[in-house]
């Protein structure tokens, strides 16, 4: 039996085999408390997206406000959704979404372009275990939530995506595609690693 706290939003999870009772498994629970209790206090807050919220866009902290604007329109440190809009949350998922697809999507061409090699598709997801994957067919996915990095973070997710697109591994051969098509990365990596945890916590309740 196993107890995880999530480092993104702090939901505990209980794994356990098949052979092993409720009872058994909420008196393991039970044991593991005051350590469940302790990761869960220390874990970051979550934003929830409202008005008034805040939440980054390129990296830079953005207010969600009501405004006179015809569609999701973000500047000068605020992201303006209508004042018609029945539901703040989603028109801001929303103008993330499409941002998101026209800055990914530039991003995959001009590298692919470097690399020489077309990518099949692109997708976005909201996906919790990597920023992003390439299947053996061509086909690049990335999470929107990218588009709350700064630039080029995402721009290096992109790259790593599309490298692999001429080596199907992480070998140095790999690395080396990735710093021809991007440069030197260790920085963007870093950050992903320190503060990619928090994109995740952005939560929309639509």
């Amino acid at each position: 039996m196993t107890l995880r706290v999530s480092s993104l939003d702090g939901r505990v999870t209980l794994t356990v085999p098949r052979h092993v009772s409720d009872r058994e498994a909420l008196a393991f629970a039970e044991t593991r408390a005051e350590w469940v209790r302790g990761h869960v206090e220390r874990a970051p807050g979550e934003t929830v997206v409202a008005e008034e919220a805040e939440l980054p866009i390129d990296g830079t902290p953005h207010v969600v406000r009501r405004g006179d604007v015809a569609a999701a329109t973000a500047r000068d440190g605020v992201l303006y959704v209508p004042r018609r809009s029945r539901a703040v949350p989603r028109a801001v998922q929303a103008y993330l979404k499409a941002t998101a697809r026209d800055a990914l999507s530039e991003a995959c061409d001009r590298f692919a372009a470097k690399l020489g090699r077309p990518y099949a598709a692109l997708s976005l997801r909201d996906t919790r275990s990597r920023w992003g994957s390439c299947t053996a067919e061509g086909r690049i996915m990335l999470s929107w939530r990218l588009i709350m990095a700064p630039r080029d973070v995402r721009d290096y997710v992109a790259a790593h995506e599309v490298a692999h697109l001429a080596e199907m591994n992480h070998s140095p051969a790999f690395w080396a595609r990735v710093a021809e098509i991007y440069g030197p990365h260790d920085r963007q990596r870093a950050w992903l690693r320190h503060h990619g945890p928090a994109l995740h916590r952005v939560r929309f309740d639509l």
